[in-house]
């Protein structure tokens, strides 16, 4: 039998997974009726176990894999034979990337043809059995941690997934038959002895010969799956192309009960990844009988920008969508298929419930469109924001508008128009030149376009390329207009850099955001509320000795803090209502991994200030690795984790799905799939010599941090707006500007 090497980590595993495997419940979905062949809820295969995060097929893979997805979920095994006809499990044919064998055998290579291609590396047929008990698994995906590869985790045999796991559902995928009767190894005679000792409950392979010579030695309860590759490929028994035989599923049906397709197979994407009209193939393969899989899935994929970066909608568009649904889902990250199938179907996304947690918009849907346009703040409203915000800036001609930075530089194309000759540096507010909205006058602003925020270009990952300049700017007295007629919890004004505007620029940006409240009626006690947001206590206390009536005020936090010392919570009490926390200091990382839970939520609670959480994004690259990959387990890690009152986000329709899923408030039937993150969790399952170094504690937010001068009034209550006041250019940086101003006349010519 397989013999293993150094399995302390799985001890390790197995001890911090014990509480979420007695919590491992299956729940009825919401969704009573499925438009599956069956009728029943869609299956979950976890590719490889939960091979999204560990190495794939590893011990800690097929653990995790069946501690946080849906009880029902079906283990893959990509099998493969070694010299002495053991079949294992490998996610490639190749183990030269999925294992450290090159650092056990350096000279171990060999070149195949594999389908009539030439093929060097390492290949188990080359090994036997004890050869390969010398052999840990890595992971493949160089963009995921390597950080679980030092725990030595040793090659599984398929044996092995049914014993050390208690004979969970079983997917066998045989791929290279041909290669293996090449070299005189039959996948045909080892599928009939493992059928014999061990439950497999489907197999597939992408050739047909193979599944025709093995339906008389599978068992009846294993269900016999045909998988497609790539249309153009050809199917190597029938030499024809998989899109071909995909016009033919008749014909499929005589030697399998189902089908693996990819999923673009089903929801295809244009040249800039943007969905298609779906394919009839789900439709069509039930007509005959066939059960449809969909594979492809990780969360970490670049998908379709429809999504909005969100892998639950994803799976979501496969199941949910009125037309059609899929039998199952083939994925590397199992735990969130499991979630859109028990939670978060037949959601009620119009139920416009404002009670926690509050969705605050971040530059309205900015994930979607430009920052701040009329199309950003109309999808925060439709995607379900209980609170739109407006940042507000001042022009030259003292017009207040809604714009994510006071560089234009950042939300507009003002780099590639003439208005460039008006960069100035300004060291108050950032080191370097910009192009400040105090540079330009209202109508000046709107000959730009907008630019869609690109929080992740140091990564190339841009937002909804189509609508990268799409929208019109919005004047604060139209936000607030607009507002008033949608169904909100209130609006948030956010006011930065105020001590410079009113002494450099000699604007009183509190009195005219003031002033524009109460002429657009938001001046009386049963109007909409609003919130005012600032970094500057000064700010919000200017605001609370200024208006005639009650504002909410929300205290921004712009650094990582643990906690707040007595000092600075009683200082805070004399300005604010609520404060927002930056992610960090709720959970602080280290190399991507939360470490621990602060107490900066309870004790900020304590005092009775509503805490917000920001800025959240669906980004993979934005979220620590404990959340899978998931903006929705980051969302429910801070809300039933850490327990804060709302999120400010750049997604409020993510956030609105989730405020609505079915499986809140289960208390102890709460499923494991949508139980919060623990801190610290996944770094424990770190083995010592690959642990990161320790980081120092975070600070504590003292009173120092907090107290600010009073807020300066202008100069000169009767100066002009705020173009007189500009700051002009340093002589440094004339002639470079100058430069750049010509070469950009010259363009438009």
């Amino acid at each position: 039998m397989w013999s293993y090497r150094r399995c302390n980590g799985g001890n390790r595993f197995t001890s911090f997974l014990g509480f979420f495997i007695l919590l491992h419940l299956s729940l009825v979905s919401a969704q009573t009726t499925w438009k599956t062949l069956s009728g029943k809820a869609p299956t979950v295969v976890a590719k490889g176990g939960f091979s999204g995060l560990f190495p794939d097929s590893s011990q800690f893979a097929y653990l995790f894999a069946l501690s946080v997805s849906a009880k029902s979920t079906i283990l893959q095994c990509d099998v493969r034979l070694t010299k002495d006809l053991l079949g294992i499990c490998l996610p490639s044919l190749k183990m030269d990337n999925c294992t450290d064998i090159a650092q056990i055998y350096p000279k171990g290579t060999s070149s195949y043809d594999v389908n009539g291609v030439s093929v060097s590396g390492y290949f188990p047929i080359d090994f036997n059995s004890t050869d390969l008990s010398q052999v840990s698994l890595v992971q493949s995906i160089y963009t995921r941690s390597d950080k679980f590869d030092s725990s030595l985790l040793p090659i599984l045999a398929v044996q092995d997934i049914a014993t050390k796991f208690k004979s969970p559902p079983l997917w066998l995928n045989i791929e290279h038959d041909a290669f293996y009767t090449q070299h005189k190894l039959s996948m045909k005679t080892y599928i009939q002895g493992i059928v014999k000792t061990v439950k497999v409950n489907y197999i597939s392979s992408p050739e047909i010969s193979f599944l025709t010579s093995i339906s008389t030695v599978a068992s009846n309860q294993t269900k016999l799956i045909f998988k497609f590759l790539d249309l153009d490929l050809l199917e190597p028994s029938t030499n024809q192309t998989y899109s071909s035989l995909l016009s033919n599923l008749t014909f499929i049906k005589t030697i399998a009960s189902g089908i693996l397709v990819p999923k673009t197979y089903i929801w295809p994407v244009s040249a800039d990844n943007y969905l298609l009209p779906y394919n009839s193939v789900v439709l069509d393969a039930h007509k005959v009988g066939l059960e449809v899989y969909a594979g492809n899935f990780a969360n970490d994929n670049y998908f379709s920008y429809n999504y909005s970066s969100d892998p639950l909608a994803e799976y979501l568009s496969y199941i949910d969508n009125g037309k059609f649904s899929v039998d199952g889902f083939v994925t590397e990250f199992p735990n969130t298929p499991s979630a859109a199938i028990g939670c978060f179907t037949n959601l009620n996304l119009t139920n416009k419930s404002h009670g926690k947690p509050l969705i605050i918009s971040h530059n309205g849907a900015s994930g979607d469109y430009p920052d701040c346009t009329d199309l950003a703040y109309q999808y925060a409203v439709d995607g379900g924001a209980d609170i739109i915000d407006c940042p507000v800036q001042v022009t030259k001609d003292g017009i207040l508008v809604c714009m994510g930075s006071i560089n234009l530089i950042d939300d507009t194309t003002v780099a590639k128009s003439t208005f460039v000759a008006r960069m100035s540096n300004v060291p108050d507010l950032q080191s370097g030149q910009g192009i400040y909205t105090f540079n330009l006058t209202w109508s000046e602003i709107n000959k730009l376009k907008p630019q869609i925020s690109a929080p992740l270009s140091m990564y190339k990952v841009v937002r909804n390329p189509r609508y990268t300049n799409a929208g019109t700017f919005m004047k604060l007295d139209d936000f607030l207009t607009f507002a008033k007629t949608k169904d909100l919890a209130g609006v948030l004004i956010t006011v930065e850099n105020a001590q410079f505007i009113t002494q450099k620029l000699n604007f009183d940006i509190v009195s005219s955001v003031l002033k524009t409240l109460n002429t657009t009626g938001y001046g009386t006690p049963t109007s909409p509320p609003v919130t005012i947001q600032s970094t500057s206590s000064s700010v919000l206390i200017s605001f609370k000795e200024k208006s005639p009536n009650k504002l909410s005020l929300l205290y921004t936090l712009n650094e990582e803090v643990s906690d707040a010392d007595a000092a600075s919570l009683s200082d805070m009490k004399r300005f604010a209502d609520a404060v927002a926390v930056e992610k960090q200091s709720v959970f602080p990382l280290n190399h991507h991994f939360t470490t621990t839970q602060t107490k900066l939520v309870k004790n900020l609670q304590a005092q009775g200030f509503s805490v917000y959480v920001y800025v959240l994004m669906n980004e993979f690259l934005s979220q620590a690795w404990d959340y899978f990959d998931d903006p929705t387990v980051e969302i429910n890690s801070f809300v039933q984790g850490a327990g804060v009152d709302g999120v400010i986000t750049d997604f409020p329709l993510t956030a609105r799905r989730y405020k609505v899923n079915t499986c809140q408030n289960l208390g102890n039937n709460t499923p494991s799939y949508m139980m919060p993150a623990q801190p610290g969790g996944l770094l424990k399952l770190i083995s010592t010599p690959a642990q990161p170094p320790a980081l120092a504690p975070l600070p504590v937010l003292t009173d120092s941090d907090v107290a600010e001068s009073p807020l300066l009034t202008t100069t000169n209550q009767n100066a002009p707006p705020p173009s007189l006041a500009s700051p002009r250019l340093s002589s440094g940086a004339s002639v470079s500007v100058l430069i750049v101003a010509l070469y950009v006349l010259f363009a438009l010519v």
